[in-house]
C-alpha cells in the first residue's frame, strides 16, 4: 500500500519550532498562543485544567520509593498538611530530575539556601530538558519527589521555609 505523503511530515524544523512554542507558552503561563508567518498560521491551546479534589497529606498513600514531607504542625489545627504558598510546582506534565544527568549531582539538597533564579530541577516533557527555577529565595525544606518519578502540572516539587 503506498504512503501518504501528507501524513509523513517529519520536518525536524518544524518539530523545534512547535517545541519552542510550547516552552513560550509554559514559561509566560499562556493558556492560548497564535503565531501568523506568512501563509503559515500556528494555534496553540491549553486544555482547561479539571476540578481536582483537594485531599489532606495525611490521607495519602505514597507509592512505595517517593519521598513525602514529613507533616507541618500548626497550633490553630491538628490536620497535617503544609502551605501550598511555601511549595514550588511543576510548570508542566513531565518527568523530574533533580540533577542535570545520571552521574551529576542534585541542582539542591534539603537544607540549602537557594536564591531567586536558581535552577532547582528538570521536568522531562516530550524529551525536552526544562529547567524548573526557584521563583524566590528561601531553604529547601523537603524534595518531595524521587529522581526519574512522573509529575503532573501544578505537582509540588519542593517545600521553602
Amino acid at each position: 500500500m503506498p504512503e501518504d505523503p501528507q501524513l509523513d511530515r517529519t520536518d525536524p524544523v518544524e518539530t523545534s519550532r512547535l517545541k519552542e512554542l510550547i516552552e513560550l507558552m509554559d514559561r509566560n503561563q499562556l493558556e492560548e498562543l497564535e503565531v501568523v508567518d506568512g501563509d503559515q498560521r500556528i494555534r496553540l491551546r491549553k486544555r482547561p485544567e479539571k476540578v481536582r479534589e483537594v485531599v489532606s497529606m495525611s490521607t495519602l498513600h505514597a507509592p512505595a520509593g517517593s519521598v513525602v514531607p514529613a507533616p507541618v504542625e500548626t497550633p490553630a489545627s491538628d490536620a497535617a498538611a503544609f502551605d501550598p504558598a511555601k511549595a514550588i510546582q511543576s510548570p508542566m506534565v513531565g518527568t523530574f530530575y533533580r540533577s542535570s544527568g545520571p552521574d551529576a549531582e542534585p541542582f539542591v539538597e534539603v537544607g540549602d539556601q537557594v536564591q531567586e533564579g536558581q535552577v532547582l530541577c528538570i521536568v522531562e516533557a516530550m524529551k525536552v530538558m526544562n529547567e524548573v527555577k526557584a521563583d524566590r529565595t528561601g531553604v529547601v525544606e523537603s524534595v518531595l519527589l524521587d529522581d526519574g518519578n512522573p509529575v503532573e502540572f501544578g505537582q509540588p516539587l519542593f517545600l521553602f521555609s
